[in-house]
C-alpha cells in the first residue's frame, strides 16, 4: 500500500487537515453541519465524486471518500452487508456517525431492506484514531481479495487531490 496522498495526509498536523476540509468545503459550497458528537466538512465536484469528513468532539476523524466511476461505487450493488464490510475495524462511535442519518448530495444512504437500517454509501472509509490515519480493516481486506487499488479505486487520490497535502494550500493554490 503506498499512495502519496496518503503519506501527506499522514504527516499533516490535525489542524491543519481540518483548516484544509474547511476551505475545501467553502469552495464547494458546501453548508458545513453539525451532527451529534461531530462536525462535518464537505466537498464535491458535482459530478459524483465526494469527500466527507467527520470531525469528532474527542479529536478522532472519519473520512469517506466516494467516486462514482470506480469500482467500488457499490450505489449500483444495492448490497448492504458489503456496504457495511467497507467499515469494519472503525470504531463503532465513528460508524454512528454516518449510521441512520438523513443523506445528503455527498453521501446518499443504502438501506437494509430487513432491518431498515442504513449507511452512508462510501468507496472508501478512512479514520484517525487521535494519532494517526487508519484505512478501515474491512475496505482493506476487500481490495485485497478483489485487487483493486485502494487509494484509486476507492476515490481517494482523486477526492483529495484540491487539499493539496504535502503542498502549501492558499487563495491562489486552491
Amino acid at each position: 500500500m503506498s499512495s502519496a496522498t496518503w503519506d501527506a495526509l499522514a504527516a499533516t498536523p490535525l489542524p491543519e487537515v481540518r483548516r484544509r476540509a474547511a476551505v475545501m468545503d467553502e469552495l464547494a459550497e458546501v453548508k458545513p453541519v453539525t451532527v451529534p458528537g461531530a462536525h462535518r466538512l464537505a466537498w464535491n465536484d458535482r459530478g459524483g465524486q465526494s469527500a466527507v469528513w467527520y470531525f469528532a468532539e474527542d479529536g478522532r476523524v472519519l473520512l469517506l471518500t466516494f467516486d462514482h466511476e470506480s469500482d467500488l461505487n457499490l450505489y449500483a450493488e444495492d448490497d448492504f452487508d458489503l456496504q457495511e464490510s467497507f467499515y469494519e475495524g472503525v470504531p463503532e462511535s465513528l460508524v454512528a456517525l454516518v449510521r441512520d442519518r438523513p443523506e445528503n448530495y455527498e453521501s446518499l444512504n443504502l438501506t437494509d431492506s430487513a432491518t431498515g437500517r442504513s449507511i452512508h454509501y462510501a468507496g472508501g472509509v478512512f479514520w484517525y484514531d487521535g494519532t494517526r490515519w487508519h484505512v478501515s480493516d474491512g475496505l482493506a481486506e476487500y481490495c485485497r481479495s478483489e485487487g483493486a487499488d485502494l487509494f484509486v479505486d476507492s476515490g481517494f487520490d482523486y477526492c483529495l487531490r484540491g487539499y493539496r497535502f504535502g503542498h502549501e494550500l492558499t487563495v491562489e493554490t486552491a
